[in-house]
């Protein structure tokens, strides 16, 4: 592999202006495809095999006309205070608000408060329920105006209006400025790290690059693939971060080619050669693991995975051409003036040792003390880990200053906590009028259910449904358990009536859907690790190694999912991170988090050990190893760390806790990962290990293809046929 990425750098460097116009061109192209591909599809949650999904399936079929597609919109109405709703001005100007709504575009129904029973008992808080023909995405701009304006005209008159409900077109404060605050950290990082404005400059444009490519690309198949807007919301994360990281590596090694005096060309295929093998085995760690989130079995984790995993696909690619493209423009350029001045002299003066190379040094004098304080640190902090309670978000954990957090909160004040999380019971059969009869009676005999309305029938007779409303909230755990034990009942009933009964609605959409993720989590992390475990093998042709770099990674997210149950959960910094109401953890959380950072931490392992092995096949001692490996990779490494964590940081000031939740857990895994478990842990037992951890049974060596991601064949190919300065092929090179 090192041979062939060889001579694609060599390749690319000297053929860079046809490389670098093939990239723009293919931004450009596919950029302007997605602007003209139709609009993408609204989102669509689905999870097969789940109770609530077949319950959601069967009122399709038997309610057609209940337009459940359609968005809705839930307008909460509160009396000025000392009055009352029921009094005759203030029910003249609530009919006269339910007027108003029905006449805006796209409406289907509105429900009369008065008629619909929906007035508190107290009289001062009612809703209004409004149904629409489409789906939240299909609302027009005039059906969210007159929306607005209906309840606008209503507070005039000294109402408290709020709205809830996907019908509400929903605020987007920060507008991408947590990926500007990501790139602007990552660029005073990489100016810092290189010196040169110029090499700085070249991961962020490739990174921008291949990220426009990978999120027009997804954009522009939306409508084919069904590929909904926020299917891209992991590929912009995920793709920037790891499009810095691998052109970060791949110019570091540049430069240090260069500096060894090496022609420009020469140096852009070596570094290609060794860093770019890497890089393929780094991106393919990620892509495995974004990849492997299909074995959940939910469409929509699905489709971001892959479209991420595509995301990364692109980055590599960029990384490995493109790079050396631009490293061929740039010359020089990319060392620090001192630095050039030294040129071409073989290496630059002897001086004291970097910071690299001291750590390492005094890691290598005390390992088994550095094992067990980053052991026992991380161990310590992954504590809160064992109470983590999962759930998803709903408009309770909304920002406190949006009107759906207002609707919601009312609602809860008026009518109850599990208003707002209603459950659906469907009753199928012949004679469903009765049977729901029965059932709904049962139910209402069941502890922690409110209240349970009355049932609405099909036209056939043969399906009923119930809404059923919980004295808990949506996301308290009481409402868990009401779930279980309604279905545990449900086929006592069933045998009663001779007619299935199911529990449906979001709050059991929620509960089915963390369950699902609860089930998956083993099987993906068995699939996940082990095939990376096996890429690794064939890296560093170890078993101690991937085994190592597997277990640290364990340790770095349980304390990650430790800080984010302490943080999210219990509230711990809540006011410093800016969170505003602590509750449990979205249920794609430890998933994600498990995904992601495999992805990213075996980077890090790949890109520091690989520095490793290949000092110690070219004949240094195990100690002398280490020491080299972070000598040269060391403060790449940190380097890419920081810019991870700042562009994963920057998402923690999005106002919306499930995106800043999500910013945090990633922020501290890659922060735990990176400088505890690769910078202190990953020496101190290779240190421990000794020649061990390079040991590999004989009869597997014969088995595993030898991928010489340390360059060694490459090394000798070019010690036996070493390129002229100026040479225009690459024949020489065999291998």
């Amino acid at each position: 592999m090192a041979t062939f990425l060889y001579r694609l750098g060599r390749l690319s460097f000297r053929r860079r202006r046809y490389v670098a116009l093939l990239w723009v061109l293919l931004l450009g192209g596919i950029g302007f495809a997605s602007s003209a591909a139709p609009a993408p599809p609204a989102d669509s949650f689905s999870m097969p095999g789940t109770e609530s999904q077949k319950a959601f399936d069967l009122l399709d079929q038997k309610f057609p006309a209940a337009g459940a597609e359609g968005a809705t919109a839930r307008v909460v109405i509160r009396a000025p205070q000392g009055e009352k709703l029921t009094d005759r001005a203030p029910k003249a100007d609530v009919r006269a608000l339910v007027t108003a709504l029905g006449k805006g575009p796209q409406v289907s129904s509105v429900a009369d408060p008065y008629k619909a029973n929906a007035v508190s008992k107290d009289g001062t808080t009612a809703y209004a329920s409004v149904a629409y023909k489409v789906a939240s995405a299909e609302l027009t701009d005039a059906a969210h105006d007159a929306l607005t304006r209906a309840t606008d005209d209503a507070r005039a008159e000294g109402f408290t209006v709020e709205t809830g409900g996907d019908a509400v077109e929903a605020e987007q404060e920060m507008g991408g400025s947590a990926e500007l605050i990501g790139i602007a950290i990552s660029a005073v990082v990489l100016l810092i790290t290189f010196g040169s404005l110029v090499a700085a400059g070249m991961p962020l444009l490739t990174a921008v690059i291949g990220v426009g490519i990978g999120v027009s690309g997804i954009a522009a198949l939306g409508s084919v693939l069904n590929l909904s807007s926020t299917t891209s919301t992991l590929a912009m994360m995920i793709g920037l971060a790891v499009g810095i990281d691998y052109a970060l590596f791949i110019v570091s090694r540049y430069r240090a080619e260069i500096a060894e005096g090496r022609a420009g060309e020469e140096a852009a295929g070596r570094a290609v050669g060794t860093a770019g093998s890497a890089v393929v085995f780094a991106g393919l760690t990620v892509i495995v693991a974004l990849a492997g989130l299909s074995v959940v079995n939910i469409p929509i984790l699905t489709k971001m995975g892959m479209a991420a995993a595509a995301t990364v696909a692109i980055a590599v690619v960029i990384a490995l051409t493109m790079i050396p493209a631009l490293l061929g423009f740039a010359g020089k350029k990319v060392l620090r003036r001192k630095e050039r001045k030294v040129l071409p002299a073989q290496g630059a003066p002897a001086g004291k040792p970097n910071l690299g190379t001291r750590w390492s040094r005094f890691v290598m004098r005390r390992p088994l003390t550095v094992l067990l304080v980053a052991v026992l640190g991380l161990g310590t902090i992954a504590v809160p880990a064992a109470g983590l309670e999962l759930g998803l978000p709903d408009e309770g954990s909304s920002a406190p200053d949006s009107t759906q957090r207002k609707a919601y909160d009312l609602l809860s004040e008026s009518f109850g906590a599990g208003f707002n999380g209603p459950l659906m019971v469907t009753v199928d059969g012949k004679g469903a009028e009765g049977a729901a009869k029965s059932v709904g009676a049962s139910l209402a005999k069941v502890d922690g259910v409110a209240a349970v309305a009355p049932a609405q029938v099909n036209e056939a007779g043969d399906t009923a449904i119930m809404s059923v409303v919980p004295t808990t909230g949506p996301s308290d755990h009481a409402t868990e358990e009401l779930v279980r034990t309604i279905r545990a009942k449900a086929g006592a009933w069933e045998a009663q009536t001779d007619a299935d009964v199911l529990v449906t609605g979001q709050t059991a959409m929620t509960i089915d859907f963390s369950q699902t993720l609860n089930d998956a989590l083993v099987p993906y992390l068995l699939l996940v690790v082990g095939l990376a475990f096996l890429l690794l093998m064939l890296v560093f042709r170890s078993i101690l190694v991937p085994l190592k770099a597997a277990l640290g990674f364990l340790l770095s997210v349980a304390a990650a999912l430790g800080a984010v149950v302490a943080v999210f959960q219990w509230g711990w910094l809540a006011d410093i991170v800016g969170v505003d109401q602590p509750g449990p953890i979205m249920s794609m959380m430890p998933i994600f988090m498990i995904g992601v950072v495999f992805g990213l931490a075996m980077d890090y392992e790949v890109f520091l050990v690989t520095r490793m092995r290949e000092a110690y096949v070219h004949g240094a001692r195990p100690g002398e190893a280490i020491v080299t490996g972070f000598r040269h990779g060391g403060r790449v490494v940190g380097a890419a760390a920081i810019i991870m964590i700042s562009v994963f940081s920057g998402f923690i000031m999005e106002n919306d806790d499930m995106i800043k939740m999500m910013g945090f857990g990633l922020a501290v895994a890659v922060l735990f990962d990176a400088f505890v478990v690769r910078m202190a842990i990953v020496p101190a037992v290779m240190a421990l290990l000794g020649k061990a951890a390079w040991w590999l049974p004989r009869w597997l060596d014969r088995l595993l293809p030898n991928v010489d991601v340390e360059g060694e064949k490459l090394q000798q190919n070019l010690a036996a046929a070493p390129p002229a300065e100026d040479d225009r092929e690459l024949e020489p090179v065999r291998g």
